[in-house]
């Protein structure tokens, strides 16, 4: 959802912003797809006796990683960014029609899967026991994406603005604080920068 808002966000106004948000956010949605479909087959061999089935809830899951694959192959296989973020957008903004087969599959269809627990009009049927801690994982969850998006957001904007004289300041600090590398959060940004200026010379 966050990614085609994002690449909305960049076809109409074309606000490298966005750009940078979509293409971050791509690797990390499907890295936490890819984890709900592993830990839900581990959780469903000795639940349903088998690791996978062709049900409408994990298909459409299953078809959300590939959409993410998607985004990241067109992001990469192209060389113009400008062609490759417009790509990218619109496969995202494709791929938004998925979003509610995912939600309303397991009322449209007769699934596996249970009718959703948690509901803004109704009271929890869950006892408190197991509710407080799912309340508690699925705000931490949103909270580590967000952390993420924000973290990776940063190195791609040092990343594209490595020529700029504040990132080269920056850069100069760093050096002259004598910062250990290894430990130092900024590590990886500076390792990025360091090496697109090596190679800008070369």
């Amino acid at each position: 959802m966050m990614m085609a808002v994002a690449g909305a966000v960049y076809l109409i106004w074309r606000m490298k912003m966005a750009a940078w948000v979509a293409k971050v956010i791509a690797p990390i949605g499907a890295s936490f797809c890819l984890i709900a479909l592993l830990t839900g087959a581990i959780w469903g061999k000795p639940t349903w006796g088998t690791w996978w089935v062709w049900d409408a809830r994990l298909t459409s899951m299953l078809m959300l990683l590939f959409l993410y694959f998607g985004v990241i192959a067109l992001q990469r296989a192209m060389e113009s960014e400008d062609a490759s973020y417009k790509a990218g957008a619109i496969l995202s903004l494709v791929g938004l029609v998925n979003i509610p087969i995912i939600k309303y599959s397991v009322e449209w269809w007769n699934t596996l899967h249970q009718p959703a627990t948690l509901k803004l009009t109704e009271k929890p049927s869950m006892d408190p026991d197991m509710l407080v801690p799912l309340l508690i994982m699925i705000v931490t969850s949103y909270v580590f994406f967000a952390l993420l998006v924000i973290l990776n957001t940063r190195n791609e904007i040092l990343l594209h603005e490595r020529k700029r004289s504040w990132v080269k300041q920056l850069l100069s600090a760093q050096e002259l604080a004598g910062l250990s590398l290894e430990d130092d959060i900024e590590s990886v940004s500076y390792t990025h920068l360091r090496a697109h200026e090596t190679d800008s010379y070369l």
